[in-house]
């Protein structure tokens, strides 16, 4: 009885410390790895230094919100699934709870003439920018890498469908493991995680089954939801390198689809920068404005469990796979190519429906000063951006 005191008692304390991370972590997931570290590491001390570390590492290389990944991980480490959950729960609920209220508050208004909203678009112009940017310089630093970035691009450029990101990513995959598959590791360091090998072949089996039967079923039937499901599950399923990355590719699946229109989709983009906690939370916010706020959990849920299934499953197996040259050279080529994939859709829609005259590239580009040279926090490029929209549509 006292164990299961002892338990409970870890597993409240967990949600508690979660749910405030969940409401103070401002800054993107870079700021979020910060706060981990300092509340989880330094003060609580409920994991060390190499631990950390080690988990990071994984999520790095793991599809989807990294940040969100790490945070379920330490729950896991913590007090086993049920812990993740309740590490996931707190720290998404509160970003979750906003965003699906001024989905419900913004269905109300008539924003499709909005000098703001047109403001938005031009920050995600920058914020994408910045984002791929960065994730080129580390993810293709050779020719090799460049020219699957390449391929990727125009592979997704001119083959626009539901299967097109799985196939291009397959390849890049199987390009990267014949390229790479002799390289050298030098990593020797060991880690333990509470999961076993048979529960990660689950996860893992569930994650790549949904991945390639969901655009299936979605084709075999009319069901709204389950084309929600698969198209929030593929995007939670491709996305390297945090929130903003998956914005182009999110829009792709949902503007020109119909489901809302680019005014929405951008409303809802901005105050997503304005939110704490993982900005993947986004998720909630369009699945309201689609339907309601069951239509918010039902995205929330679908984005994330991608995430969730690839740290359970791949927990048991990291130090074997980290070893393995042939699966880093496979991994290498999955970054190359989604950096393809990233540019090809901010190219489309995102870049053809933002900068529209010179007077909103010389914008675009004063936002992304603002953001990458002053090192101002998004927030206030959020604000920035929605004050400029105003105000050029008054010029």
């Amino acid at each position: 009885m006292s164990q299961q005191k002892k338990d409970v008692r870890t597993l409240f304390e967990l949600l508690l410390v979660s749910t405030r991370l969940g409401f103070t972590s401002f800054g993107g997931p870079v700021a979020h790895l910060g706060y981990f570290h300092e509340e989880y590491v330094r003060r609580r001390k409920w994991m060390d230094e190499k631990s950390y570390a080690d988990l990071v590492a994984l999520c790095q290389f793991l599809p989807g919100p990294a940040s969100s990944q790490v945070g379920m991980g330490i729950g896991i480490m913590r007090a086993g699934i049920l812990g993740g959950i309740i590490s996931f729960i707190g720290f998404t609920l509160p970003s979750v709870l906003a965003l699906i209220l001024f989905a419900l508050v913004l269905q109300g208004l008539d924003v499709s003439d909005a000098g703001w909203i047109h403001g938005l678009k031009i920050v995600a112009v920058a914020v994408v920018a910045h984002a791929i940017l960065g994730m080129a310089q580390k993810l293709t630093p050779d020719i090799q890498r460049k020219t699957i970035a390449l391929f990727a691009l125009v592979a997704t450029l001119l083959w626009q469908t539901a299967y097109s990101q799985v196939g291009v990513i397959l390849v890049a995959g199987l390009i990267g493991f014949y390229l790479y598959r002799n390289g050298q590791d030098v990593d020797d360091n060991k880690s333990h995680f509470p999961i076993s090998k048979r529960a990660g072949v689950i996860c893992l089996t569930l994650f790549f089954g949904l991945l390639f039967a969901l655009p299936i079923v979605r084709e075999m039937t009319s069901l709204s939801w389950v084309a929600m499901v698969d198209s929030f599950y593929r995007s939670g399923s491709l996305v390297f390198g945090g929130g903003h990355v998956v914005l182009p590719l999110l829009e792709r699946e949902f503007v020109p689809t119909g489901w809302m229109s680019e005014e929405a989709f951008l409303a809802g983009y901005g105050a997503a920068q304005a939110v704490p906690g993982p900005l993947f939370t986004f998720a909630a916010y369009l699945g309201a404005v689609i339907n309601g706020w069951k239509g918010g959990l039902l995205a929330t849920f679908a984005i994330f469990l991608p995430a969730f299934l690839l740290i359970l499953g791949t927990l048991p197996f990291w130090d074997s796979l980290r070893r393995n040259p042939k699966i880093k050279g496979a991994l290498i080529g999955v970054n190359a190519a989604v950096v393809g994939i990233l540019i090809s859709a901010f190219y489309q829609p995102i870049w053809t429906s933002s900068i529209l005259a010179p007077i909103d590239f010389a914008f675009a580009a004063i936002l992304f000063s603002m953001l990458v040279y002053w090192k101002l926090p998004p927030w206030v490029i959020v604000v920035a951006g929605a004050l400029g929209g105003t105000l050029m549509s008054l010029i």
